[in-house]
């Protein structure tokens, strides 16, 4: 009868794969709390940054995010971005 016995996993497992479908649609794991289509989203995401910066998440979450290559921290993400594109500026 598809009974759910763990609300916050499936929880979970709804957001997570509401993050991958907008992964493969716009390349990234970035979503954005401000936009109202993907507020939900985005908070979401959020809350799994702080939960891992706090070492409060199980590995098994961990290793979901790492597969899709989330973005743990969105400025040193976006630091390594504009020294990649500085490297390329010099290179040519």
């Amino acid at each position: 009868i598809g009974f759910i016995w763990d609300l916050l996993e499936h929880a979970w497992n709804e957001h997570f794969g509401q993050l991958c479908a907008f992964r493969a649609q716009n390349g990234h794991s970035n979503v954005s709390q401000h936009d109202e289509q993907s507020k939900s989203l985005g908070q979401w995401v959020n809350n799994q940054r702080r939960s891992y910066k706090k070492n409060a998440m199980s590995s098994s979450c961990i290793e979901k995010l790492n597969s899709i290559g989330f973005t743990w921290d969105k400025q040193d993400h976006l630091w390594k971005d504009k020294f990649d594109e500085l490297r390329a500026f010099k290179a040519n």
